[in-house]
């Protein structure tokens, strides 16, 4: 059990070098496979090890020692017209590797712990090799989030409570040039931004859950804390060569809230997830005027002996809203910058056991485009950004049981 474990960390450091391009806003709509192939359910119903960051009161469900370890290969495919003349750029960041790492142990009759590494979060576009017009500013970003949680539970009589410490590593890197044929309030025309290098930070948080089950019925309630984040050089720095403000360097990764449940009839689960995300709570994310989402997640599970079949449906409204004309610069970073406009995920998903005590998870996740223009006037003949997005996301997981 050691040389697996100590090769589930390995493998989440090695895939945690790569960049995240998120859903729900920056958030990955779910964590592990089994809950990404059902919409990224996973607050009122269990999926073992793997409940540890979502509600670490689910985690004991497991009735040994459990590892889950796998990742995500993540395909978003952005295009923004600056209304130059030069039509839509492709935006190069279309793949990323997403890591996820699981473990969960029953110690006692009541008493359950684990370990989990996820990369939970991060947003980013590539233009720096777009030519034409204003080459949509050759911006790129480059946002990436990873937790480590260390879940400890109690259950008694089907009620569970749990609560996870969360340490959290950020990297965050925004450069761009002016582009634009006209200097900016802190930018000449032609030179490149001032920020400098990558910033990175650790922050501390917790997630906190409950959970009660009864006759195949299952609740739970859940509450992740923000977490502060401060990239030094980057924010600020944007900020003041695009807009002449310096802002705070601080970027705040939100609180979420959330209730969900689930019921199993013989082979068939039905679940449904409610959370709130709290974006406008954040630092950094209301200065950007990002609005809180509501997340509704519906899933369904068909299991027999050793295999079972998944699918699932996840909505939330795009966090970000046109800021007129008053706003064009807020509107030019959030929709070439952090374009976090996508809003329904369909997804499906499958497990297979090969004994008792080996098992693979696997999910897709397919978002239709989404496309908004806002309004933007940093030239005489530009009067609208417009940005289309959609994505797709492959899940491959492998769980040991002992």
């Amino acid at each position: 059990m050691k040389k697996t474990i100590k090769l589930a960390v390995v493998a989440a450091l090695a895939l945690g070098t790569t960049s995240a391009f998120a859903t729900n806003g920056d958030a990955m709509i779910g964590v592990g496979a089994k809950a990404v192939g059902m919409g990224g359910v996973g607050i009122g119903m269990s999926h073992g090890a793997e409940s540890a960051l979502t509600n670490p009161a689910m985690i004991t469900s497991v009735e040994g020692t459990e590892i889950s370890f796998g990742g995500t290969a993540f395909m978003p495919n952005v295009k923004t017209d600056l209304g130059d003349g030069s039509g839509a750029h492709k935006s190069a960041a279309d793949f990323s590797v997403i890591p996820s790492v699981a473990v969960a142990q029953k110690g006692s009759e009541n008493f359950y712990w684990g370990l989990g590494m996820y990369g939970v979060a991060g947003m980013g576009t590539d233009y720096r090799n777009t030519t034409g017009g204003m080459a949509n500013f050759n911006m790129v970003t480059n946002l990436q989030l990873m937790q480590f949680v260390v879940p400890l539970a109690y259950k008694t009589n089907g009620f569970s409570i749990g609560i996870a410490p969360i340490l959290q590593y950020g990297s965050l890197d925004i450069n761009f040039v002016n582009n634009s044929g006209r200097a900016l309030p802190g930018l000449a025309s032609g030179a490149t931004s001032t920020t400098k290098g990558v910033a990175q930070d650790f922050g501390f948080g917790y997630s906190v859950g409950v959970g009660y089950e009864t006759s195949g019925f299952t609740v739970g309630a859940s509450y992740k804390s923000k977490i502060d984040m401060e990239y030094k050089g980057q924010i600020s720095q944007a900020m003041k060569d695009f807009t002449g403000t310096l802002g705070s360097d601080n970027l705040e990764q939100p609180a979420e809230m959330g209730v969900g449940a689930s019921y199993k009839m013989g082979g068939n689960t039905f679940a449904i997830d409610y959370k709130q995300i709290k974006w406008s709570d954040a630092k950094g994310y209301k200065d950007f005027k990002w609005d809180d989402q509501s997340v509704i997640m519906l899933g369904y599970q068909y299991a027999q002996d050793n295999w079972a079949l998944r699918a699932g449906y996840n909505h939330a409204k795009s966090p970000i809203k046109d800021q007129g004309m008053a706003g064009s610069l807020t509107n030019v970073f959030n929709l070439l910058g952090f374009p976090a406009i996508v809003e329904d995920h369909y997804t499906v998903g499958a497990s297979y056991g090969f004994n008792k005590a080996t098992s693979v998870d696997l999910a897709y996740v397919y978002s239709p485009e989404a496309s908004e223009k806002f309004a933007y006037n940093l030239t005489q003949y530009a009067t609208s950004i417009e940005t289309k997005h959609s994505q797709s996301a492959v899940s491959a997981q492998v769980n040991f049981k002992f």
